[in-house]
């Protein structure tokens, strides 16, 4: 296969041009299921187009929400809707007022199965083609080289497919062999442990075949798999096993054993060319935000990578990423996400510490920096500034939004290049200026009741760090295939980041009370966030003798760094943080064993982390003050109380930011005022709800449609089954 085609379809060639536009003899025997002859793997290009298949099916798409085939990416699915990133009360934290169940009511979310109806939409199609694929070059011709390079990438795939499934679900049932969907197949769960035992033999066997392809210092083909894309996701599933989700009794030999592995295997990773992303010319958190943005070259950060492609041809040829559409504001022909409240103000301050009146991580230091709610951008960890946009801050990119039907009253702000974002809101009476339970604001610049809150600004290319953008057929006239000028985006998505390798080996570490070592690792990250050794990075001194203490601060550091990436919802089970893992007795039918005996019983208490359950997440708005006009306008773009208020200069990054971030705060205090406005749902009686995780999600019920498809498969323990008039499962995640 071209090479240089493969480049530029960022593995997005869907399986039918895989098997059909390529005119070698060997590819016209193809029969259901994607069958084609065995024939086909003895010729290297014909092996590959498999393989590649595989990837098409398999990688994960920042265009899709968690589902049963894709892991959350940074949207506002159920899953970021679970966590402190978006407000919104999601399936699976509504439990007082919408319990999720198999039979009835709301539907447990499908995580797991998908249709049984076509082999291609279904989890266990999806490991019969890759079983397929291992077993046509297992017994084909290729060398042993080739066969090596190919099979170690499937391995690798089958590993991941279990591994999305067993997070949630702890044991599965496992299957190595090519199984036709036909009646008397028998498959059913395996162990946790003999899951988990599958995915690391699995990644080993990965690893050791692709080590002489792939840990070259990064020659591969980029965007292909490697030995160290397996070792960085074997890390994963090791800390998956430690993890009090899976280790109720803190079983130190789990915590030892990742650990004495992943450190073993951090130079092997290191050989695949991966490493920190760094550059010389860190300001403001520059490099952080061009992590994201590199894609023309390998990016050393990016160890498990979707790529993409701009074209806008129609049909499976265009392969594009929608993200920095749907953060982008309406007024540059995006949408926009808007953040909760609740991670802005709990973001470090600048010294790296949290905010005094954040009080989520009690063991963690206070900031000595003092934080006032009504200007959260003054004085933040520079990350901040590159996860979110406020009123008032510069957001450049390359493109006419004006140039649009719906958008011909927005500013040009010179064809995008010297964009400011100016999403204050006033309202249409005072009624609604009051309510924090409805109306609707209306926003500056043309924003009306298109306007967020605080814009997520996270992974955008934003053309003051990447000066040839990856959007490069920006056009705001075109409406095909959803339209908009950031539609056709190049942008990469990593769902491995080397940063999570250390991150990752960090916990490990602490896990195994190697403090001292996860503090080292610590700051290396927040080297590249722009701190230093003069404050110790930011990080307290206690943390190498402090095992809670040190824990807490991975946790958090991992909350910040992986914002909107859709790492937080796994970190959030893996560590009982809806309510420290203490209510499972209440769990119908629970063994004892599922006790958390543990990190004192409770992991929250013993991290000194306020549970998530109990709480709310709201929206963080700022209005006009009630000195211009009482905060009223009309309701068009022209309406705007402060029209006529001469406009500080936006706040750009490429400069400093003190006497910026001072100028701004002095124009918020004249103008401009914080209002919460509800995030999280209330009653049709307007009674506030919070968030209720219910214990038995820890560990998800299969859905229906499995069930009744797959009847040797047991129900979960607390989840009815289909299969038994809906009696209580018995399906045991924790036994071995």
């Amino acid at each position: 296969m071209n090479t240089k085609i493969f480049k530029l379809f960022g593995f997005g060639l869907m399986s039918g041009i895989v098997l059909t536009s390529c005119s070698d003899s060997f590819l016209e025997d193809k029969k259901s299921y994607d069958y084609v002859s065995p024939d086909a793997y003895n010729d290297y290009t014909g092996a590959l187009l498999r393989v590649n298949d595989i990837y098409v099916r398999c990688l994960p798409d920042v265009n899709d929400d968690i589902k049963y085939w894709n892991t959350s990416t940074g949207s506002n699915d159920n899953a970021g809707k679970s966590t402190e990133e978006y407000s919104g009360l999601s399936d699976f934290v509504n439990g007082t007022q919408n319990p999720l169940n198999v039979m009835s009511g709301t539907k447990v979310p499908d995580l797991f199965f998908g249709s049984m109806n076509n082999v291609r939409e279904n989890t266990y199609g999806h490991i019969r083609n890759i079983n397929e694929v291992i077993e046509g070059i297992s017994g084909s011709t290729l060398s042993d080289e080739e066969k090596n390079e190919l099979l170690g990438q499937c391995y690798f795939f089958r590993a991941w497919r279990y591994y999305n499934m067993v997070k949630f679900y702890g044991g599965v049932p496992i299957v190595t062999e090519v199984q036709d969907p036909v009646e008397g197949v028998v498959n059913p769960r395996n162990t946790t442990k003999e899951c988990i035992d599958f995915m690391l033999d699995d990644l080993d066997k990965a690893a050791k075949m692709m080590a002489e392809s792939t840990m070259n210092g990064g020659a591969q083909e980029y965007g292909r798999v490697t030995t160290g894309t397996a070792l960085a996701l074997k890390g994963r599933v090791l800390l998956l096993w430690a993890s009090p989700l899976f280790n109720r009794d803190n079983d130190q030999t789990r915590w030892q054993n990742a650990y004495t592995q992943m450190k073993a295997e951090l130079d092997s990773i290191k050989a695949c060319g991966y490493g920190l992303y760094t550059d010389g010319d860190n300001v403001n958190g520059s490099t952080f935000a061009r992590v994201f943005t590199q894609c023309q070259n390998a990016n050393p950060e990016a160890v498990f990578v979707t790529l993409y492609n701009n074209s806008n041809i129609d049909g499976d040829v265009a392969k594009n990423s929608r993200w920095e559409r749907s953060i982008r504001p309406a007024n540059t022909s995006g949408s926009g996400k808007t953040a909760s409240a609740m991670l802005v103000d709990m973001f470090p301050m600048a010294d790296g510490k949290r905010p005094a009146t954040a009080n989520t991580y009690t063991k963690l230091d206070a900031s000595s920096y003092s934080y006032d709610k009504e200007y959260p951008f003054m004085n933040r960890d520079p990350r901040f500034y590159r996860t979110f946009a406020f009123p008032g801050f510069r957001w450049a990119y390359q493109g006419n939004s004006t140039l649009a039907e719906d958008q011909p009253n927005s500013p040009s702000y010179n064809n995008g290049q010297d964009y400011e974002l100016w999403n204050y809101v006033w309202y249409s009476s005072e009624e609604d200026r009051d309510k924090v339970n409805g109306g609707d604001e209306y926003g500056a610049d043309n924003l009306l009741t298109d306007v967020q809150g605080v814009y997520v600004r996270k992974r955008s290319d934003d053309l003051d760090i990447n000066s040839s953008p990856l959007y490069a057929n920006f056009d705001a006239t075109n409406t095909e295939k959803g339209g908009g000028g950031f539609a056709f985006s190049a942008q990469p998505y990593m769902e491995i980041r080397y940063a999570e390798v250390l991150l990752n080996l960090a916990e490990a570490a602490c896990g195994a009370e190697d403090m001292a070592y996860a503090v080292q690792l610590l700051q290396q990250i927040r080297a590249r966030a722009g701190y230093t050794s003069e404050n110790n990075y930011g990080l307290q001194a206690n943390l190498a003798s402090d095992q809670a203490a040190c824990m807490s601060a991975i946790l958090y550091e991992r909350q910040i760094e992986f914002a909107y990436e859709g790492k937080r919802f796994d970190d959030c089970r893996r560590w009982l943080l809806y309510d420290g893992g203490q209510y499972f007795s209440q769990i119908d039918g629970a063994p004892s064993a599922w006790t958390l005996t543990g990190w004192g019983g409770n992991t929250c208490t013993w991290l000194g982390f306020t549970p998530l359950n109990g709480q709310r997440r709201e929206n963080m708005y700022f209005r006009v003050n009630n000195d211009h006009s009482n905060g009223v306008g009309g309701t068009t773009y022209d309406s705007d109380p402060i029209a006529d208020v001469e406009r500080c200069a936006a706040v750009d990054l490429r400069e400093d930011l003190t006497t910026q971030l001072e100028t701004l705060k002095t124009w918020y205090a004249d103008n401009l005022v914080r209002k919460d406005k509800k995030g999280d749902g209330q009653t049709s009686q307007q009674v506030d709800l919070y968030i209720n995780f219910l214990p038995r999600y820890y560990f998800l019920g299969l859905p229906q449609g499995a069930l009744n498809n797959m009847a040797s498969v047991d129900q979960t323990i607390g989840w009815e089954d289909p299969h038994n008039g809906g009696a209580n499962g018995t399906f045991d995640p924790l036994a071995e």
